[in-house]
């Protein structure tokens, strides 16, 4: 009984995003249930560090060395520089955008893109006195659904990967269609919303942001992305991907330009630890029968996990109610190894579910956070004006596929 209070409490802190009366965020609530666990008896110090899965945690963190070797590269900086000139047509402006945002994240991982580019995107779009929302939101719904395409496009198709030891070609092969018209749908929604507005903005918003951009410098820069091309073809042989990763991230601490310090400053340890604490509280609550019981229940219900649709619903609901990571964390119990189009599922639809409110993905809140250290706001309402035909389109989409695939 212990467990499921501790688990209820931090299921229900990290729905809100706080502790009443505490400045603690989602991180904080899921290490203070992680250490409730310990600290109460339900899992020993042992169980608790062997419940961490490594190869996630591994794979996870290989890949924001990778990126922050490409941020102090100027890689970001170079990139909105190379698209500002389009800005005069901001509607093929807002496609390239959404594109770029979309491929960084099925290779570099959402959250991690989003962290990166959302600055320098933000300050060439007040620099061109263009209406930033689309273009940053667009940058947020492109990004999760680019990432649904690959298992390392975002953290929990990572550990949907690592858990169903699914094969890299054939997640991309399953995943990739819709995703892509999911994006395309996805574009033409924007520009129905915002059909209006997508031109100069009124008023000149004033930031002191240079020093944002990092110098482009092209050796680290290039030297970045053949190593990440060189990871890509590893992704698709037989070696343990987390290995190959955290191969390619040591390869690029071996720098004489680039301090090991600098790199690891860009870490996001709050989403490690994250992921670590998740796995502590899952554990320590699946140590006894009630997640089992409640599972059963609403197979009795009707509502089969094994079932496609009703696994894309529950999805959803569960990503939007705690965030997709830790629905995932949830619902992976409870799939069958043996049958890879229920782990497809949950990946499309966790992540695809993530657009539909500003809560449901890290990648969102990232967005918004980045954007309002430069003076833009980005609204719940705003968001959900775009996030919800969004959701709802590449949901349908998906749906679609699951009756073809």
């Amino acid at each position: 009984m212990l467990a499921l209070t501790i688990f209820c409490l931090t299921y229900f802190g990290i729905a809100l995003g706080k502790i009443p009366g505490l400045t603690i965020d989602r991180t904080g609530v899921a290490l203070l249930g992680a250490i409730g666990m310990v600290v109460f008896g339900v899992v020993s110090t042992e169980s608790a560090v062997k419940s961490i899965d490594l190869p996630t945690i591994l794979l996870l963190y290989s890949l924001m060395i990778i990126s922050a070797q490409l941020r102090l590269g100027g890689f970001y900086s170079w990139v909105a520089l190379k698209i500002v000139p389009f800005y005069t047509h901001p509607r093929f402006f807002l496609l390239i955008t959404m594109l770029l945002s979309a491929l960084l994240s099925a290779v570099l991982a959402n959250d991690i893109v989003c962290f990166a580019f959302t600055p320098v995107l933000a300050l060439s779009l007040i620099e061109a006195r263009l209406n930033p929302l689309p273009f940053l939101i667009g940058l947020a719904v492109s990004s999760n659904i680019g990432s649904a395409a690959t298992i390392i496009g975002n953290p929990q198709n990572m550990l949907i990967g690592q858990t169903g030891h699914l094969d890299f070609a054939k997640f991309l092969f399953w995943c990739l269609p819709p995703s892509l018209l999911a994006l395309l749908a996805s574009y033409l929604i924007i520009l129905w919303v915002y059909r209006k507005k997508i031109e100069n903005q009124e008023k000149r918003i004033y930031v002191e942001g240079e020093h944002l951009r990092q110098p482009f410098d092209k050796w680290q820069t290039s030297k970045g992305i053949f190593l990440i091309l060189i990871l890509i073809v590893l992704f698709f042989s037989s070696l343990p991907r987390e290995l190959s990763a955290i191969g390619i991230a040591g390869l690029l601490l071996c720098s004489r330009k680039i301090k090991t310090r600098n790199i690891m400053g860009l870490v996001d340890w709050h989403l490690i630890t994250l992921f670590c604490a998740l796995f502590v509280i899952i554990h320590g609550v699946s140590q006894s029968d009630y997640l089992d019981i409640v599972m059963n229940q609403l197979s009795n219900m009707g509502m089969d996990l094994h079932n496609l649709p009703v696994l894309t619903a529950i999805s959803v609901i569960l990503s939007n109610f705690f965030s997709n990571v830790p629905a995932t964390m949830l619902l992976i119990r409870f799939l069958d190894p043996l049958e890879p189009a229920q782990w497809y599922t949950l990946a499309a639809s966790s992540t695809f579910a993530g657009n539909l409110f500003l809560l449901g993905s890290i990648a969102n809140l990232i967005v918004v956070e980045q954007a309002s250290n430069l003076n833009i706001k980005i609204t719940f309402r705003q968001h959900a004006t775009v996030g919800i035909p969004v959701t709802l389109a590449s949901l349908l989409i998906l749906l679609g596929w699951l009756f073809i695939a």
